[in-house]
């Protein structure tokens, strides 16, 4: 099955983070690949590769990489297709530079920027179902009972909580 999000970092330390926007893509069932570009060390397969995305079907790009953190806008910058960036802890700044070198794209440029780390990689799975859920019913059917499912999971705790504490 042909992927229409595709999952991409600039180094193979980088999957144990990015697989929590994998598990989000399983869970929905988004068909999607792997792919590990640096945008400073294969500068022209980066280019490529986003020159080519529309030209495969892809729809989404999530793009995780650390410290300087370029590889979200040097995709960006070869496609229109969304973008959505990662920035990971990868340095002695703990992201924060991840962070500012993927949000701080110039103008005509833009990068959908996530938290850093882990949460970052499963919010942009989330965002990625949600801009295909634009165009398909079931999925967005499928996104609004997660949703559900995350609110009545807090609601089931919060409710043991109050009744623990009210037996005290």
């Amino acid at each position: 099955m042909k992927s229409i999000v595709e999952i991409v970092m600039g180094s193979d330390s980088d999957i144990f983070i990015m697989e929590e926007a994998e598990e989000v893509l399983k869970e929905f069932k988004i068909p999607y690949s792997v792919r590990i570009i640096s945008a400073h060390r294969t500068p022209d397969i980066a280019g490529e590769y986003g020159r080519n995305l529309l030209k495969r079907g892809v729809r989404v790009i999530i793009a995780g990489a650390g410290a300087a953190a370029h590889l979200a806008g040097a995709i960006a910058s070869h496609t229109t297709i969304p973008v959505i960036g990662v920035p990971l802890s990868t340095s002695p700044l703990s992201g924060i530079d991840s962070l500012l070198s993927t949000v701080q794209m110039p103008g005509g440029i833009p990068v959908a920027t996530m938290a850093i780390g882990k949460a970052g990689a499963k919010n942009a799975a989330i965002f990625a179902v949600q801009i295909l859920s634009l165009e398909d019913k079931k999925l967005a059917e499928a996104l609004k009972n997660y949703k559900k499912k995350m609110a009545d999971e807090v609601v089931e705790k919060d409710r043991k909580l109050r009744k623990a504490k009210s037996t005290k």
